[in-house]
C-alpha cells in the first residue's frame, strides 16, 4: 500500500522548500500545497491517532485498513529552531500521566526513540560527566552564583548523581528574572569562555530564539553532539535531550508523550521532568548508537526495546537487483534518493511498485520472507531508503 504522510507545522520547523519534510511531502502527495512562509517540522508515518497515515488508493486511514495499531511511529524532522529540553516517560509514568492529565499526555505508552541524521545534526543528549559539569559551573561564574555556594560545594565534594540532581533542580526552579540576568551576563562577559568551549554559536542561536529561557543554561550540563549524516542516537525512557538543528528520520514507540521544561512555547512540566530524568553523566561519545551491518547494502539500527528497529537500505546504481530478507511484521518504507522497482508479495499476490524520493510504502506481513529492489529504467542515482519495523532483530 502506498501511503501519504501526515505533515505537522510546528513553529520550530524549517520554512517552505528549505524543509526536507516539505520536499518529501511534495514528492509524496500531488495535492500538497507548499507555502513559502509556513514551517514544515515533521512528517508522521504510522497509525498514531495524532497523525495517522492515509492509504492513497482508498483514502482510508492505515489503522482502519490494518484493524490494528503498529507498535512504532516513523517520522522525518526538519529543525530550524531548537525543540524543547525534554524527556519521555517510561511505561508506568506514561500510564499515570495519561490517567491524570490526558489533555497533555495523550496516550499511555512509553516513548523510547531513535534519531538518524539526514544532514549535519546538532543535539543535546544526556548529562555530561560530572567533572565536566563542575568545570563549566566554575568557569561561568554567573551560573555558579545562580545555583548557589552550598549546592556547588556539595557537587565539588560528592561528585555523584544526588549532588548533580540538587544543582539541576535549583537551576530549573530558578526565578525567571534571575535566569535572564544570568544569561545576559554570560552573553556579555563570557564570549571567550564560550568560544574556547565551542559553545558560542550554539549559545547565541538558542539564546536569541528563546531569550531568558532556563533551557539555554542546559548547554553547561548536557552533552552537545554533532551528528554526521547516517549517524544515530538512541534515547531511552527518562533520558534528557533536545534537538537543536538539522534534519533526521526518527522512529519511536507509538506515542506522543513528551515532558518539557525549557526551549519551548508549549506547556512546561518542570516538576515532572525533574523527578523523571536520569541524572547520570557520560561522555558524548557514549551517546552515539552504532548500527550493525548485514551486507554492503543494508545496516540495522536495533535498540534495546521490542517496539521498533530501523533498516537502512543503500543500493549502488551499479547493483542490478537486491533481495532484502524480512520477517512477518508490517513495515513502513520511506525512499529518500534514487529509484527502484519494489517487488513484493501481498495478500492479492505478487506486486511491483516503482518507488522514488518521497514514496512511502506499507510492506505487509505477506511480503516475508523477502522483498526485491529491481533496477528502474533511466535512473543512474544510488538508492537510499529507511524501513521502520518491529524489532525482531532482538530475538534473532
Amino acid at each position: 500500500m502506498e501511503l501519504t504522510g501526515w505533515v505537522k507545522n510546528y513553529e520550530w520547523g524549517k520554512n517552505g522548500i528549505h524543509s526536507a519534510v516539505a520536499q518529501l511531502a511534495m514528492a509524496n502527495d500531488p495535492d500538497f500545497v507548499l507555502k513559502d512562509d509556513e514551517p514544515y517540522a515533521e512528517m508522521w508515518m504510522g497509525t498514531h491517532f495524532c497523525g495517522v497515515s492515509i492509504v492513497k488508493e482508498t483514502g482510508q486511514t492505515l489503522d482502519r485498513v490494518l484493524k490494528m495499531e503498529l507498535p512504532y511511529l516513523f517520522k522525518v524532522l526538519s529543525i530550524k529552531k531548537a525543540l524543547s529540553i525534554q524527556v519521555h516517560p517510561n511505561k508506568c509514568e506514561a500510564e499515570r500521566l495519561h490517567a491524570e492529565r490526558p489533555e497533555i499526555y495523550k496516550d499511555s505508552n512509553h516513548k523510547p526513540e531513535m534519531c538518524i541524521a539526514l544532514t549535519p545534526f546538532v543535539a543535546l543528549v544526556g548529562f555530561q560527566p560530572i567533572d565536566d559539569i563542575i568545570d563549566n559551573i566554575d568557569e561561568f561564574q554567573p551560573l555558579s552564583k545562580l545555583i548557589g555556594k552550598k549546592a556547588v560545594l556539595e557537587l565539588h565534594q560528592k561528585r555523584d548523581t544526588e549532588s548533580l540532581k540538587a544543582c539541576y533542580e535549583i537551576l530549573m526552579r530558578s526565578d525567571d528574572a534571575k535566569i535572564a540576568a544570568c544569561l545576559k551576563e554570560i552573553a556579555k562577559n563570557y564570549k571567550k569562555e564560550l568560544e574556547s568551549n565551542e559553545l558560542l554559536s550554539v549559545f547565541n542561536k538558542i539564546n536569541a530564539d528563546f531569550p531568558g529561557d532556563v533551557g539555554v543554561l542546559s548547554l553547561f550540563f548536557l552533552n552537545l553532539i554533532h551528528l554526521k549524516p547516517g549517524q544515530g542516537i538512541y534515547l531511552g525512557a527518562n533520558e534528557i535531550h533536545a534537538y537543536l538543528e538539522g534534519e533526521c528520520v526518527e522512529c519511536m514507540a507509538c506515542s506522543d508523550n513528551v515532558i518539557r521544561a525549557g526551549l519551548t512555547p508549549k506547556y512546561k512540566d518542570v516538576e515532572q521532568l525533574i523527578s523523571s530524568v536520569i541524572y547520570e553523566g557520560k561522555p558524548a561519545r557514549c551517546k552515539l548508537f552504532m548500527p550493525y551491518r548485514i551486507d554492503d547494502c543494508v545496516e540495522v539500527f536495533a535498540p534495546p526495546v521490542d517496539d521498533f528497529a530501523v533498516i537502512h537500505v543503500a543500493i549502488s546504481h551499479t547493483v542490478d537487483t537486491y533481495k532484502l530478507e524480512i520477517q512477518k511484521y508490517g513495515s513502513i518504507m520511506l525512499t529518500l534518493t534514487g529509484m527502484r522497482i519494489l517487488k513484493l508479495t501481498t495478500k492479492d499476490g505478487p506486486k511491483e511498485i516503482t518507488v522514488s524520493r518521497g514514496s512511502i510504502i506499507y510492506i505487509p506481513v505477506e511480503a516475508a520472507p523477502a522483498i526485491e529492489f529491481l533496477h528502474a529504467e533511466d535512473c543512474g542515482d544510488n538508492f537510499s531508503a529507511y524501513i521502520a519495523t518491529y524489532n525482531y532483530f532482538r530475538h534473532a
